[in-house]
């Protein structure tokens, strides 16, 4: 446990000095009494049991006294508590490769499947909005609490050519953010954009002159589950995307759907082999300050998707419990004070 205050904690040294007092205080008590009356007709009078008592009350007190003393130390806990996140945008890839059978059913059916079951295990209070990509990226679905309209919207899903990521990302950020403008023309290797433009020139288009980057990771209202299967054929650089959503505070959980050797998948004279890009999830993920999650088989996917709900419905945070110590602190008062009405009659 951490404290805000922590040089406060050193109150807790007059403790000892309390209870010296204490036992000093009952022992001349104690002589003072023995002047009106032997011993044993002070030890008749009080009993075993009335002799315990009269020590439970000033042990509440110093009990409690101890716990008002942490509590003015502004104590730091790790607890869990809802999130506050209020908008989830899921962008699933719908490219031809997401047909592959190695996981099974297919790798689509198995994203449907547990992208409906994430989105029956939010709260209603969280809006979830779905976007789709391939060769680019639209909104199938803008952030909504209404779970059948989002189970629709994933039904509509067809597949087409091409992965976008960096579409997929970008597109994202547009319903969270209605007035960011960006770019969805391709990149070449090299990561300069095509036709002639810098990625200076279209950062400073996209962003405007008055943007001013945040911290990532910063913006606690919404976050991008970002699910595909393989490598970036087409559109902006999933890096310069991520780049974006970074600073603007956004994390991206990205999620890996397949297996490492990936499958050959072809229809009407061609054929590939779809891989997945692991290190480009993974270095979306560590831009954002998100994680990255891999599903080689259904099973694993929906285990992903009940970790993400998990982790973006309750999270743990670092929270001062001030208050929590202050109650206990209270309550042991009253107990003492109560204590000591009902076994002497009298608060003492």
């Amino acid at each position: 446990m951490k404290f805000l205050w922590p040089q406060m904690l050193w109150l807790l040294t007059s403790l000892p000095l309390l209870v010296a007092f204490y036992v000093w205080a009952m022992r001349r008590k104690r002589k003072s009494a023995l002047r009106y009356a032997s011993l044993s007709i002070v030890r008749d009078a009080l009993g075993r049991g009335q002799a315990f008592r009269r020590h439970v009350p000033p042990l509440l007190m110093l009990l409690a006294l101890a716990t008002l003393i942490v509590a003015m130390a502004r104590p730091l806990a790790v607890v869990t508590l809802p999130s506050e996140h209020q908008t989830i945008i899921l962008a699933m890839d719908v490219s031809v490769s997401m047909r592959a059978t190695d996981v099974e059913p297919s790798r689509l059916e198995a994203a449907r499947a547990a992208a409906k079951a994430f989105i029956a295990n939010t709260p209603p209070s969280t809006r979830i909005g779905i976007v789709s990509f391939a060769a680019t990226a639209s909104v199938v679905q803008p952030p909504t609490n209404n779970h059948e309209d989002l189970v629709e919207a994933i039904d509509r899903f067809e597949l087409q050519r091409g992965t976008a990521v960096g579409s997929g990302i970008l597109v994202s950020l547009k319903v969270l953010f209605p007035d960011i403008q960006y770019d969805l023309r391709s990149y070449n290797p090299r990561g300069d954009v095509q036709r002639g433009r810098s990625l200076d020139a279209a950062k400073q288009d996209r962003d405007g002159p008055q943007f001013k980057p945040v911290a990532p990771g910063s913006y606690p209202s919404a976050a991008v589950i970002l699910l595909t299967d393989g490598q970036t054929t087409t559109g902006p650089d999933p890096r310069e995307s991520a780049r974006m959503a970074s600073e603007r505070g956004v994390r991206v959980y990205t999620v890996g759907v397949g297996t490492p050797g990936g499958e050959i998948i072809g229809a009407e004279g061609w054929s590939m082999r779809v891989r997945l890009d692991e290190e480009a999830l993974k270095d979306i993920a560590a831009t954002t300050l998100g994680e990255y999650y891999y599903a080689g088989s259904a099973p694993d996917l929906a285990k992903v998707y009940q970790t993400l709900n998990s982790r973006l419905v309750l999270e743990k945070k670092e929270t001062e419990v001030t208050a929590l110590f202050a109650a206990v602190a209270a309550a042991l008062m009253l107990l003492a004070a109560l204590l000591s009405l009902v076994w002497f009659h009298r608060i003492a």
